[in-house]
């Protein structure tokens, strides 16, 4: 993918969400919940202050953060289903424990 965000944006991949409840009854694409955990894939620059100084972002590419529900704007590149939005509607990053990365 050949995507930079500009200044404060972000790209990021939302989580596979749950394909089946706890029951075990599968749920349709159309009824599930957007996961709000998502990957980063790419970061801009990063925005400027009043006296033009460069804002650094706190997240980089690969981190696993938290989003609100109704944030960014849908994108699909290259056939993959995207999310571009601010750095500022990022609530929190993940931090994987030791246990967590070495089940994955």
């Amino acid at each position: 993918m050949k995507l930079r965000p500009l200044r404060d944006r972000v790209v990021i991949r939302r989580a596979e969400g749950d394909t089946r409840s706890k029951g075990g009854i599968v749920i349709p694409d159309t009824s599930q919940e957007k996961p709000l955990e998502a990957e980063m894939i790419a970061v801009g620059s990063g925005a400027r202050d009043e006296s033009g100084a460069l804002i650094v972002p706190d997240v980089k590419a690969g981190d696993f953060i938290l989003l609100g529900k109704w944030s960014g704007t849908e994108v699909k590149i290259d056939r993959e289903d995207l999310l571009i939005m601010k750095e500022a509607d990022i609530t929190g990053i993940i931090e994987k424990t030791v246990a967590a990365k070495n089940a994955a």
